[in-house]
């Protein structure tokens, strides 16, 4: 094991880890309540929340990161997306709702997602200090898989049953409840800039800043490939796995609890990621969680037993909440801070970017060739971004964090 192991960052020390700090625990409980509402709220408002604000406001919501103060900008989304359930509360109240209403809250609604989830991501290195980012960030996973997975949807689910205007309040308040936590969160959390410049330019600035950076830009290539070779393999598997007539022939209850073990692998993942980063080096952690891909995508191509594939599934989660900590603490690591927002909303735009262009591939591989081969197809393309391990290295990890500003 290398210097990694032994002393470096993450604290491998043999006592007691550090404190995370109390800031750091009150921006956790926002980030808690933020996703309780955000798992509450995806089942009552229309996809389109979820992915097309990503694509089309994520470079600007990493320039404006980087240009405010983040804690405030992290109020500012919570409140208008509180009040923006409030007006669609009163619409329906009154008898004015409307399915273009419901489509327009949803759409403003994922918009202040992209402003609060850039800015929590790049305002956690001015809260925690560097070598204590990977537990900080496998903490932070943690709380936003139990809140937006396991919690969130069954109890959004309870709440339309009740009434959609209570359905729809129930997230405005978590998000209020969420701004008050904010608010006890001390300090000025604005990056210093040496001169105005515009939307545009700040935007060309993050994304050379990428391109240029060979870790960075191979670990977003290797992300982008990875999330569309699982999307192409979660756009069909329903049709391999439900129904009498399919492959596996499940019901619907039996392929939600299926899919809830890469949820329940990656809360464990996140929860021994730092552990598991300490022990085997940044280099192997990584690579495990590509292999964790394979493994994944490519069971139901081996076999039509839920057992195997649900094993296969759950740790595949695990690897999964392995890489993202992993990734998401080098980048805070070795990305100067005034640039860190159009950073990481460039490395979001390829992950998220990917993904529908990988459903799109597994509906045409799959009418085409079978579903087995897109499974297998899938496998074969995360197995080739092992290709990437070359150039991420323990030694090229340690380099980058001397110097920031390759």
């Amino acid at each position: 094991m290398g210097a990694w192991g032994q002393s470096g960052p993450g604290g491998a020390g043999r006592g007691r880890p550090a404190p995370l700090g109390r800031a750091f625990w009150r921006l956790w409980s926002a980030s808690t309540l933020s996703n309780l509402a955000d798992g509450v709220v995806k089942v009552s408002l229309p996809l389109v929340a979820v992915t097309l604000p990503w694509l089309l406001f994520a470079l600007p919501a990493g320039a404006l990161t980087d240009r405010v103060d983040r804690r405030a900008a992290m109020l500012v989304a919570n409140v208008a997306r509180a009040a923006a359930l409030v007006v669609l509360v009163a619409t329906v109240l009154l008898g004015y709702g409307s399915i273009w209403a419901l489509y327009a809250v949803a759409l403003f609604v994922g918009i202040a997602e992209t402003v609060y989830d850039t800015c929590a991501q790049s305002i956690l290195p001015q809260v925690v200090p560097r070598e204590r980012l990977s537990r900080a960030n496998g903490r932070l996973q943690a709380a936003e898989l139990a809140a937006n997975e396991f919690v969130g949807p069954p109890l959004g689910g309870v709440l339309v049953a009740t009434g959609i205007a209570v359905a729809f309040a129930a997230p405005a308040g978590l998000w209020a409840a969420a701004v008050g936590v904010l608010l006890l969160v001390q300090g000025q959390f604005r990056v210093v800039r040496e001169h105005p410049t515009t939307i545009r330019a700040d935007v060309a600035e993050g994304l050379r800043f990428l391109w240029r950076h060979r870790l960075l830009r191979t670990l977003a290539t290797m992300t982008g490939l990875f999330n569309l070779a699982t999307n192409a393999t979660f756009a069909v598997f329903v049709l391999y796995a439900v129904g009498p007539d399919s492959a596996m022939g499940l019901s619907e209850a039996g392929y939600g609890l299926l899919f809830g073990t890469i949820a329940a692998g990656s809360l464990l993942g996140a929860l021994v990621a730092d552990r598991v980063e300490r022990r085997l080096g940044r280099a192997r952690t990584l690579a495990l969680g590509v292999l964790g891909g394979v493994l994944t995508v490519t069971a139901p191509a081996l076999t039509t037993d839920p057992l195997p594939i649900a094993a296969a599934f759950l740790t595949g989660g695990a690897t999964l909440a392995l890489w993202n900590v992993v990734a998401v603490s080098l980048r805070q690591r070795i990305t100067p801070d005034r640039i860190l927002g159009r950073v990481n909303s460039g490395y979001r735009l390829v992950a998220w970017g990917s993904r529908p262009l990988g459903a799109a591939a597994g509906g045409l591989i799959g009418e085409t060739l079978g579903l087995r081969a897109v499974f297998g197809g899938a496998g074969a393309l995360i197995l080739l971004t092992l290709i990437g391990m070359t150039t991420v290295t323990d030694a090229a990890i340690a380099a980058a964090e001397q110097d920031p500003h390759d």
